[in-house]
């Protein structure tokens, strides 16, 4: 009879992971035996990928199938107890990659915090069997001895102690002769922000023992003097549980104490340190002003319109005029959301121009409240992360790249400023739209998504009034709040009778001249930065352009240098022309730095500010540069689109538009709803409390319909002749764009492949549907030529099939020899 054996063979697990590299598959790599079980979807590993590369990896799936194609290698280490990545964010990035033609990696790239991923560096070690010391120069018997002292050393404090710009070649000699050993040592980027404490021995929490160490110490007054500043802070016998929790020793250095004496103390066993981790965020707690927030007529029907809605849309349009107060409404349907037990996402174009709506929410919602945003460290954004997936953080408000933070049970979704073109990422990929990502993960988690805006996309407005949203209009601005009079200013007329002041009208330098008496604030906008579009030569007529790129150099006045606003090439302002040798340079066209040093001299008694990218580069300045104009520090602030969005001053009653046509007749089909947008958000901002404010729109030609259109704040008129005309030449809406860009430093080679990818897609999808190629308007971009091939296609059509005919098109053309170095870059629903 033969003994049946029960075992059970142990099964080699293998992980799908997703690499932070653009290849369009996933890699399999062997989970080592004392990894089973430890790795699962969602956890972040280390892997080797190519010969040299150590990565931060996502586990998308664990399985038992090793590839056939490749040996797989091993997981070199796992960084997680518990996946940081959920599921239905690893769903999300197939999706993305998927729809915007892209790789997962590349989603995964953007997606995760810097501070998520590991680093490697370089450092070298004592070789422990070298044996021929006599091989060594002096110099590399120094670099061993140094070595001698230290368990290893990096390149860089290596190169320090052999006083060497390059010490590359030392390193190589030394690894030529076996003496060292070059090794990757691996480290998170994420590090807990870490606090040293102090606190009294429990023994001296019995009042006994405590008045006996009083005593003890008498003799050493500076020790005593340690331990009454600390009781004073930490009433150690009265609440014991206060001195575990111990006290900062920073606090203690700044009440003045010895540190030798407290390091007495802890050595004698009186006081002992400790570490915690503690969070970079302060806490802050809720106060009273949600409750104090009272909706007026008006926003309670439009609030309870967005529930009845809700009940029969997953999405709704709030269409509410600027100064409408949709911000209240938006704070009702959170508490509403998070009472349930949801989680709330909130997205803002650009968190920076949104400082006061965070503090306002901040006090609301207190610790419940995350923002998430590119201004914050690695260390911050990674702490955002975690206090998600932790519960901490049910409410996060931020900027596009928030959709990618580890929800899993969203149940309110709000995209303010929905029409802003800052949703969409240009570059690199994903070459996402934030609001489209938006739904998506609100239909798979099964959440509501409000579109809020005063100037809502045409796309929205469409899906609003085809009834596949939901649409919800606020047209009365809060309590007594007028909207402003607009007023035009014929700058052409002005400037041939010689009513104009630099770049100034006569009328806007009046009202601002008023306003500067009634003590008033005054907004300017030019949405171009820098002091001076470009520099041109009075005798030849040359300009300064880029080297790099088919552009005019911004001459910026501070540093006193022209930049590129492309590439970033800088270079010094120069004294001659570079053609004629001419003296006679002349900068051309009004930036803010122009318009900010004009208003000086026009006012010197004003107070003039500038909110522009170069003023706003730094964590707080943007919150500085608000807290000045909100306490009247600033008469005149000038700025670009970023005075266009989410400010409101109760102080500014006069808004001036320094040139509204450049908006008006950009080369691009989106250019007239645009400009609607931007001169309307930013005549928003005048007059939003008691007093009626006022516009001044400078333009060529005043009689433009559009314009007239934004005096009479005709949005829906706007919208049907729009529509019909995109409806005419099928545009969005009626039509999904695919933009296909090709790029190589040969101008022949990039229109070549153009011309050819072009042709090849002409036979597949038809002559109407494939546009181009045609050059940009700025042809040339470090040194790279570009030509773009438009593909428009009716939705009718199946994207996803088109899609990967696209992609084999694609590569095609780029493994054909004679455009070797050329890249072809596909943009999903561009623009």
């Amino acid at each position: 009879m033969l003994f049946e054996e029960n075992y059970q063979e142990e099964v080699t697990q293998f992980a799908d992971v997703i690499l932070p590299v653009p290849v369009p598959r996933l890699f399999t790599y062997r989970v080592p035996r004392e990894f089973a079980g430890i790795v699962t979807a969602g956890v972040r590993v280390i892997v080797q990928f190519g010969k040299t590369k150590v990565v931060t990896a996502v586990v998308a799936k664990v399985h038992n199938s090793p590839p056939k194609e490749y040996q797989a290698k091993y997981i070199l280490e796992i960084l997680d107890d518990v996946p940081l990545v959920t599921t239905q964010q690893i769903d999300l990035f197939h999706w993305i990659a998927e729809y915007y033609m892209c790789c997962a990696g590349e989603v995964m790239n953007v997606a995760l915090p810097s501070g998520l991923k590991i680093t490697s560096q370089s450092k070298v070690q004592l070789n422990p069997e070298f044996e021929y010391p006599e091989l060594l120069t002096e110099r590399e018997k120094e670099i061993i001895e140094e070595l001698k002292k230290h368990s290893s050393l990096s390149y860089d404090e290596l190169a320090r102690f052999a006083e060497v710009k390059n010490v590359y070649h030392l390193i190589k000699s030394l690894v030529g002769k076996r003496a060292i050993i070059v090794f990757e040592e691996v480290k998170e980027k994420y590090s807990p922000k870490i606090v040293r404490k102090v606190r009294l021995n429990s023994f001296y929490e019995e009042t006994g023992n405590l008045t006996a160490l009083i005593g003890e110490l008498e003799k050493t007054p500076k020790q005593l003097e340690v331990l009454l500043q600390y009781l004073r802070y930490v009433p150690a016998l009265r609440t014991p549980e206060l001195n575990r929790k111990g006290l900062e020793k920073s606090t203690l250095m700044k009440a003045g104490i010895s540190e030798g004496s407290l390091g007495t103390l802890v050595k004698n066993g009186v006081f002992e340190y400790f570490e915690v981790i503690i969070s970079r965020f302060a806490d802050l707690e809720p106060t009273q002003e949600a409750a104090s927030i009272q909706l007026s007529g008006p926003q309670q029907k439009a609030f309870d319109e967005i529930l009845q809605q809700f009940q029969q849309k997953d999405t709704v349009l709030f269409h509410g005029i600027t100064g409408s107060g949709k911000t209240e409404i938006y704070i009702k349907l959170i508490e509403l959301a998070l009472e349930s037990g949801s989680q709330v996402l909130y997205l803002l174009p650009e968190i920076a121009l949104t400082t006061q709506i965070v503090v306002r929410l901040q006090k609301i919602f207190g610790d419940k409240l995350g923002v998430y945003h590119s201004k914050f460290s690695d260390n911050e954004r990674v702490e955002v992360w975690k206090n998600i997936i932790s519960g901490k953080y049910q409410f996060i408000i931020g900027v596009r790249s928030s959709v990618f933070l580890p929800f899993n049970n969203l149940g309110l979704i709000i995209v303010d400023e929905e029409h802003e073109t800052s949703y969409k990422q240009y570059d690199p990929a994903p070459r996402y739209h934030a609001k489209d990502v938006a739904l998506v993960i609100a239909q798979k988690q099964s959440a509501k998504v409000l579109l809020g805006s005063a100037t809502p996309s045409i796309e929205s407005y469409f899906h609003a009034n085809q009834g596949r949203f939901g649409l919800v209009t606020l047209k009365e601005r809060f309590g007594n709040a007028q909207l402003p009079e607009i007023e035009l200013v014929d700058i052409k007329y002005a400037r041939k009778h010689r009513l104009i002041k630099g770049g100034f009208s006569g009328l806007l330098l009046e009202q601002l001249k008023l306003n500067l008496e009634k003590k008033e604030q005054s907004i300017l906008f030019q949405n171009r930065r820098g002091y001076s579009p470009y520099l041109q030569c009075e005798d030849c007529d040359w300009i300064s352009t880029c080297h790099q790129c088919d552009v005019s150099l911004t001459y910026h006045y501070n540093g006193q240098e022209l930049r590129c606003h492309y590439c970033g090439h800088r270079e010094p302002l120069p004294r001659t022309c570079a053609a004629c040798g001419s003296h006679k340079l002349k900068t051309m066209g009004y930036g803010t730095e122009k318009i900010e040093e004009e208003l000086q001299q026009i006012f010197p008694e004003a107070k003039v500010g500038r909110m522009d990218l170069d003023t706003t580069r730094s964590k707080t300045a943007f919150q500085t540069l608000i807290g000045e104009v909100e306490k009247g520090a600033i008469d005149i602030l000038v700025g670009t689109q970023m005075v266009t969005k989410g400010l409101d001053f109760e102080g500014v009653s006069l808004v001036g538009i320094f040139d509204a046509d450049k908006m008006i007749h950009f080369p691009d089909f989106r250019a007239s709803e645009r400009a609607f947008q931007m001169i309307t958000q930013v005549a928003g901002r005048a007059g939003r409390r008691d007093t009626r404010g006022k516009v001044i729109i400078q333009t060529n030609n005043p009689n433009q319909p559009i314009l007239h259109q934004i005096i009479h704040n005709d949005y829906e008129n706007l919208y049907r002749e729009e529509i019909s005309e995109r409806e005419a030449f099928m545009y969005p809406p009626f039509s999904r764009l695919i933009k296909l860009t090709v790029k190589h430093f040969e101008q022949e080679i990039a229109h070549n492949a153009a011309s050819l990818l072009a042709l090849k897609l002409r036979e597949k999808l038809g002559a109407p549907r494939v546009l181009g190629p045609e050059a940009p308007l700025v042809e040339r971009v470090r040194n790279q030529f570009i030509f773009e091939v438009m593909i428009k296609l009716e939705k009718t059509i199946g994207l996803k099939g088109v899609k990967a005919f696209l992609s084999e098109q694609i590569q095609d053309v780029l493994l054909m020899k004679e455009f070797k170095g050329a890249s072809i870059i596909p943009d999903v629903d561009c623009g």
